[in-house]
């Protein structure tokens, strides 16, 4: 179980990471859309949705109104860190799928707690995926399906997640699903599965503000 709880610490803060600053486009491919994946729309609301998801249960997580707005500044990439996770768990589904790796809800349910007794209880571990990864407690098992089919994948390919043969599948599969971001998100790197930004420096960037607002 601590290699899995290396494996979920690792894939999740790697997500963050590849999340720079965005810069905002009027210019909308996809009016509506904040990606598009395989074909299938990610939109605006529904990224606002699981946006809002975050703020809701921080704001359930603290009383302190100095202690909520500090919990916001933590997270002030939320969502184009959020919009990463929702596209890079498809581009992930899909080179599971490719390399016939299935996650059952039994190994979820084992993952979630294995980790809920190192983590002191199930509110503790909600607490941590929360503060460290803003994952809401009502999206923690989705999130951990997703640890345990990067896990699995990579075992698959004869190999861990943090080595290049893993994010070549990944990569493989983002091709495949041609992903394409709505500008004011930046880009999609095939190569590196990860969001980029877009080449626009003279567009000023708004996304900041707006997500301490509770965006």
């Amino acid at each position: 179980m601590h290699r899995r709880r290396r494996t979920a610490l690792v894939l999740t803060a790697a997500i963050a990471a590849a999340a720079p600053l965005l810069t905002a486009c009027g210019n909308d491919a996809h009016p509506g859309a904040a990606a598009v994946v395989g074909g299938q729309r990610i939109t605006v609301s529904q990224l606002d949705e699981r946006v809002g998801e975050v703020r809701a249960a921080q704001r359930a997580a603290v009383q302190d109104e100095a202690q909520y707005q500090q919990a916001i500044a933590r997270t002030g990439t939320l969502t184009r860190d959020t919009l990463h996770t929702m596209v890079l768990d498809r581009v992930l589904h899909r080179a599971a799928q490719d390399a016939g790796v299935t996650v059952s809800r039994k190994e979820v349910q084992a993952m979630r707690s294995g980790l809920e007794q190192q983590a002191g209880g199930a509110k503790g571990l909600e607490t941590t995926w929360l503060q460290q990864y803003g994952i809401p407690p009502q999206r923690l098992d989705e999130n951990l399906r997703f640890q345990l089919e990067a896990q699995k994948l990579a075992e698959k390919l004869g190999t861990s997640t943090d080595r290049p043969e893993f994010w070549k599948a990944l990569s493989d599969a983002s091709k495949d699903l041609n992903v394409d971001l709505n500008p004011r998100y930046g880009t999609w790197d095939v190569q590196k599965s990860s969001r980029a930004d877009a080449k626009t420096p003279w567009v000023r960037d708004v996304t900041a503000a707006g997500t301490q607002q509770g965006t």
